[in-house]
């Protein structure tokens, strides 16, 4: 099959996709934007992708979550003709990398271990596997391989994992509130006393130990925030709509018929879901 008839084949699968990237970057009659994107410049939008994956599943779009996948598909091949190009890798061993870690950290699926044990024991085995790994790549520190380029609050999760594991740690979820408490009333009392920057280190450290206490009560801080951002939207929302039904707006509304419509919209989420509920 030629190129071009590869690249208008909707069967061609991934073949297909690997094809089309060549084409964006080639630097005779590829596409003048791709052409010049480097690592750095498509990194964001790959985490956007991620993000979008993410939301898709969380409000349950199928349709949606299908072509969000293949955008964060894309990101993936995008790199790796960059990689190609550089000289560095390409796509076929990305491939292989992964499908050897995959049968490598499950023994007990596609080696001899028994699958006679519990999902807890598994996280224990894979946490030892992947120490193994980083053993290798020269990472003796307990931190070392934690990613600078996650998300803040699930890089302070995992950080706090990792130190978890050599004992530092809290025993007692009363300790980490305690220590916010403290972290809290250390933030108030910066507002007077520190500078900015000063006053930015204490509520870094808040939000911290607020991971932390996330990690103990086994929430994720990420997903936990972001189902508190689709509240905040959902309500404000309705906020809108009702000053829209008074030919009114928040602009032209004050704080206390806001709250008045907000604490409404809290009223008939609580009673929605107490009607699931029952039925």
């Amino acid at each position: 099959m030629t190129d071009d008839a590869l690249i208008h084949d909707p069967d061609g699968g991934l073949p297909r996709l690997l094809r089309i990237m060549q084409r964006l970057r080639d630097p005779a009659t590829g596409c003048p934007w791709d052409i010049e994107q480097d690592f750095a410049s498509i990194a964001p939008y790959t985490i956007e992708e991620a993000y979008e994956v993410a939301d898709a599943i969380e409000r349950q779009d199928w349709p949606e979550l299908e072509g969000e996948l293949g955008d964060l598909l894309l990101q993936v091949v995008y790199h790796a003709q960059i990689a190609q190009e550089a000289g560095h890798f390409d796509f076929a061993s990305i491939t292989r990398n992964i499908s050897d870690k995959m049968v490598a950290r499950h023994p007990h699926v596609f080696g001899d271990e028994s699958r006679d044990k519990s999902p807890e024991q598994q996280t224990v085995d894979w946490e030892r596997i992947k120490a193994a790994e980083r053993a290798g790549k020269a990472q003796s520190g307990v931190l070392d391989g934690v990613a600078i380029g996650l998300p803040a609050l699930l890089r302070a999760v995992k950080l706090q994992k990792r130190a978890a594991r050599v004992g530092f740690d809290w025993p007692q979820v009363e300790q980490v509130l305690d220590k916010i408490t403290e972290e809290s009333r250390e933030l108030v009392e910066a507002q007077d006393s520190l500078t900015q920057t000063e006053i930015e280190e204490e509520f870094g450290d808040l939000l911290f130990v607020m991971a932390n206490l996330g990690r103990h009560l086994d929430i994720d801080p990420e997903a936990a925030l972001r189902a508190a951002n689709a509240k905040f939207t959902r309500r404000f929302r309705y906020i809108e709509q009702q000053l829209a039904v008074r030919s009114s707006s928040p602009a032209g509304s004050d704080l206390a018929e806001m709250d008045t419509l907000w604490n409404e919209a809290k009223r008939i989420e609580k009673a929605g879901k107490s009607q699931a509920t029952n039925t």
